[in-house]
């Protein structure tokens, strides 16, 4: 098990697990599949301070985590969104935890104090994972997905990682 930066060449299977959670409607608000060129802007938008990292499993990319800056204002500098997909086949092994924790101890070298999740409200198993790791419901933005005429909604959570 290897977690590290991501590389230019992990951009194909960064794209497959994106795409593979899609038809579930649990994950992302995207509808369709997306393309590996589709992605490369987002891809190569982190930066050393808002990080893309991937999960290995004997030589294989089975997870990624990143980290987006929270709202684009100066006062939220030290929050950091983070989004973790993670392949079918590796669901339900631990890595959701031991990502959770990694984004912990990664968070507080690149100076973020704070982390949020937003998480589709009916994604039960995603929520319980945030919270055994000490995250909070935040808030609750109601029916904001329209996903096949059904309405979604979205929870927040977060933790500060700091004491004072």
């Amino acid at each position: 098990m290897t977690i590290r930066i991501a590389e230019h060449r992990d951009l194909p299977a960064v794209v497959a697990i994106y795409n593979e959670t899609i038809a579930s409607r649990m994950v992302t608000a995207d509808t369709e599949p997306t393309t590996v060129e589709a992605r490369a802007e987002w891809f190569f938008s982190h930066t050393p301070n808002r990080p893309l990292f991937v999960y290995e499993l004997q030589g294989k990319v089975v997870a990624w985590l990143s980290f987006k800056s929270f709202y684009g204002r100066p006062a939220y500098a030290g929050t950091c969104e983070i989004s973790i997909y993670i392949t079918g086949s590796a669901r339900g092994e631990g890595l959701g935890v031991q990502l959770l924790e990694f984004a912990e101890h990664h968070a507080v070298k690149i100076d973020v104090d704070t982390l949020v999740g937003f998480i589709f409200s009916h994604n039960v198993p995603s929520i319980k994972l945030f919270k055994r790791q000490g995250y909070s419901h935040w808030g609750e933005l109601p029916n904001i997905a329209l996903m096949d005429e059904e309405r979604f909604s979205l929870t927040i959570l977060g933790k500060q990682l700091f004491t004072r």
